[in-house]
C-alpha cells in the first residue's frame, strides 16, 4: 500500500510537530514547513499527496497557497485557522480546500478527516480510470453545444474541449446524465464528494462557479433553496 505524503504548512512548530507525530503513527510521510513560499518552492520540485494548510501564515497566507495549488491540481487540501469565523470556511471552500477544522482542534479527528480525504479521493480516481460501460460510451447532449465522453473523460463545449478536473466532470456528468433534474446540494455532495464527506454544501456551489468560468453559456441553473439543474431544450422534465 502507497504511503502517502502530507505537506503541513504550519507557522507555529509546537502544533507542527503534534499533526506530525499523529500522521506518522498513522503510517504517513510528512513535510513540516512553516511558510508558504517554503510550500510553493515544494510544490514545483516535489508535489505532496495532501496539503494541510494554516490560514495565517508568515508572507503569503494560506488562502493564497491553497489558490495556487488549485490551479495547478486536484490533490486533497485542509485548511486550519484559529479564527472560527463563517466568512473564512466559505472563502476557502471557495478558493477549493476540501475541508477546514478551526483550532483547537483534535489530532486524532484531523486523522480521521486525512483518511477519509485520502479514501474519497481513492475513489474518485478509481472512478476516472475504469472503463465506461458500453451504454454510456459518450454523452451528447445537443451535439453542436455540449458532449462528454465518458471513456475519455473529456469535455467539448462548440467542438472546444474544455479542460476539467475530475469533480467538475464527474459533476457535469451528474447534471447531464438526467437535465432538467433538479438535483439537491445533498444529492450532489454525495455523487462528487461521497458520503463520508464532511465539509459544507457550499463547495457544491464553489464547483459550479468554476464550471460557469470556464463554459461561459452553459445552461446550469439555479434551482432556489435546492441546488442545481442543466437546463436542456427539448428533453424530457
Amino acid at each position: 500500500m502507497k504511503s502517502y505524503q502530507i505537506a503541513i504548512v504550519e507557522d507555529d512548530s509546537q502544533i507542527r510537530g503534534i499533526v506530525e507525530a499523529y500522521l506518522q503513527k498513522e503510517g504517513y510521510r510528512t513535510i513540516p514547513l512553516p511558510t508558504a513560499e517554503e510550500a510553493w518552492e515544494l510544490w514545483k520540485d516535489e508535489p505532496p499527496d495532501m496539503w494541510i494548510l494554516d490560514i495565517m501564515l508568515p508572507g503569503m497566507n494560506g488562502f493564497e497557497l491553497c489558490r495556487h495549488i488549485r490551479k495547478e491540481a486536484e490533490v486533497p487540501i485542509i485548511m486550519v485557522s484559529a479564527r472560527d469565523e463563517e466568512v473564512d470556511k466559505i472563502l476557502g471552500l471557495e478558493l477549493g480546500s476540501d475541508d477546514y477544522m478551526t483550532k483547537p482542534f483534535s489530532p486524532r479527528e484531523l486523522v480521521a478527516r486525512v483518511n477519509r480525504l485520502f479514501h474519497r479521493f481513492s475513489s474518485i480516481r478509481q472512478w476516472q480510470e475504469s472503463p465506461a460501460s458500453p451504454q454510456s460510451h459518450n454523452i451528447q447532449i445537443e451535439a453542436s453545444r455540449l458532449r462528454l465522453s465518458l471513456s475519455e473523460r473529456r469535455v467539448f463545449w462548440h467542438e472546444d474541449e474544455i479542460e476539467m478536473t475530475l469533480k467538475e466532470f464527474k459533476l457535469l456528468q451528474t447534471l447531464a446524465e438526467q437535465p432538467n433534474r433538479a438535483f439537491s446540494r445533498d444529492e450532489l455532495l454525495d455523487q462528487v464528494w461521497g458520503d463520508d464527506y464532511f465539509g459544507s454544501e457550499r463547495a457544491v456551489d464553489d464547483l459550479v462557479k468554476r464550471l460557469r468560468r470556464k463554459i461561459n453559456e452553459l445552461p446550469i441553473e439555479t434551482v432556489w433553496g435546492h441546488g442545481y439543474r442543466l437546463k436542456m431544450e427539448g428533453k424530457d422534465e
